[in-house]
């Protein structure tokens, strides 16, 4: 891992406001309850006592499914009561509106207009009721990786060679009205993270595809001197399952030193490669678990009972499944320009790849390229957006990163 002392510099004239500190203060005067500060997120789970009816700060990681759409739509409508009219117009669409599939990007809010609110343009209070609705939905350690990386985009914004200020914007949208009995969904996020998350209380059933998890740098430190490394998990799966392999299965699996990119890019359309690498029917029952625990990284964001569903459904069909990775084959963020991998098969459909440059967010004694700079795409082949619309190519894409005509200079990472 690596650790360096945090760097101090700033560049004048930049929004000073801290999205993340505002959301934390706005919570402590909402609900009077103490800060818990983690090692994972200067954005810290507020605790509740154990006989608060509040969802806000509630751990759902042993709860249900059922219990957890329950919550959500709690919370969701809490949110609601605290907008304008005109707000409210601007924060829910149809349930199946086909913005649903083109507001979302890993590329900045510059180049692709994202659906809903701006977290920024709302006061604390609403802020504060907009991220109770992520409590709600999520696990204690899905949270937390979600507002570590947005810790890790505020870091940028304060920190790095970067002009790109919407690093720090992050964007809610429903899509449906909230509801415990019928299908909604809510989709949160920014650059580095793109979350689409299914409710359907009809069913009892919650999915998080197609959902976008970035983070950028890697590793960095909060401003209580923690050091944050919201991905770590990925990491570490990816080579606990690589390290169990024999040498014969590497040979299948390994497909060069070249790192790869994104083949499916948030936001995009995706025809889902599939048969190359190693095969799921090639693996032990040790080497499926340690798969299935990559996998979790991605589908387990929320309750216990909704991640076993899904792993379920996924280890059905683990055998037409495949595994292909390139790069680094040791687990060393020190050397190399790190790695890629990718996952497809009939009901699951991963890519993990480190960017092979910081794309102008360069911030002194930190990296911000290749091992320091993850992009990845979970997508379900079978049932993207719980079949509610198709996926298009999000707005603005075609004068994004990489486009000849596009203005790199002012882009922080693609």
């Amino acid at each position: 891992m690596i650790k360096s002392a945090k760097h101090e510099r700033t560049n004048p004239g930049r929004r000073r406001t801290r999205f993340t500190a505002a959301v934390l203060a706005a919570s402590l005067l909402l609900g009077g309850c103490a800060a818990t500060t983690t090692e994972a997120t200067d954005l810290s789970t507020t605790s509740s006592d154990a006989s608060a009816a509040s969802t806000s700060g509630a751990d759902n990681s042993s709860s249900g499914t059922a219990a957890t759409i329950s919550d959500t739509e709690t919370a969701a409508t809490a949110f609601l009561a605290t907008l304008s009219d005109e707000q409210r117009e601007s924060l829910v669409y149809d349930y199946d509106d086909e913005t649903k599939s083109t507001s979302w990007s890993n590329f900045p809010v510059t180049f692709v207009e994202r659906a809903g609110l701006n977290l920024e343009d709302l006061t604390e209070e609403q802020r504060a009721a907009a991220m109770d609705v992520l409590e709600a939905l999520l696990s204690e350690e899905g949270y937390e990786t979600v507002t570590g990386i947005i810790g890790g985009d505020e870091f940028l914004l304060e920190n790095s060679s970067s002009t790109e200020d919407s690093l720090g914007q992050y964007y809610i949208a429903f899509f449906g009205d909230p509801s415990d009995t019928s299908a909604w969904s809510v989709q949160f996020g920014g650059h580095h993270l793109g979350i689409n998350a299914t409710l359907d209380g009809s069913s009892e059933e919650i999915t998080f595809a197609p959902t976008h998890l970035g983070s950028q740098p890697a590793v960095y430190t909060d401003d209580d001197g923690n050091e944050v490394q919201p991905l770590a998990g990925m990491y570490e799966t990816a080579f606990a399952f690589y390290d169990s392999l024999t040498e014969e299965q590497m040979t299948e699996l390994y497909q060069g030193e070249q790192v790869g990119d994104l083949t499916c890019a948030p936001g995009d359309s995706c025809d889902y490669p599939t048969g190359t690498g190693l095969s799921g029917a090639d693996l032990t029952d040790e080497q499926k678990q340690l798969l299935l625990d990559v996998i979790a990284n991605w589908v387990g964001l929320s309750d216990e009972e909704t991640t076993a569903a899904r792993l379920a459904e996924i280890e059905a069909t683990l055998d037409e499944t495949y595994v292909n990775w390139s790069g680094a084959t040791v687990y060393d963020m020190t050397e190399g320009e790190g790695i890629y991998f990718q996952i497809s098969g009939p009901d699951v459909y991963i890519e993990f790849s480190n960017q092979q440059g910081s794309a102008g967010a360069d911030v002194d004694g930190y990296v911000t390229a290749g091992w320091g700079h993850i992009h990845t795409i979970y997508r379900d082949p079978s049932n993207d957006y719980a079949g509610s619309v198709t996926q298009q190519t999000a707005s603005g894409m075609s004068g994004g990163p990489g486009d000849a005509e596009a203005p790199s200079a002012s882009l922080p990472n693609s």
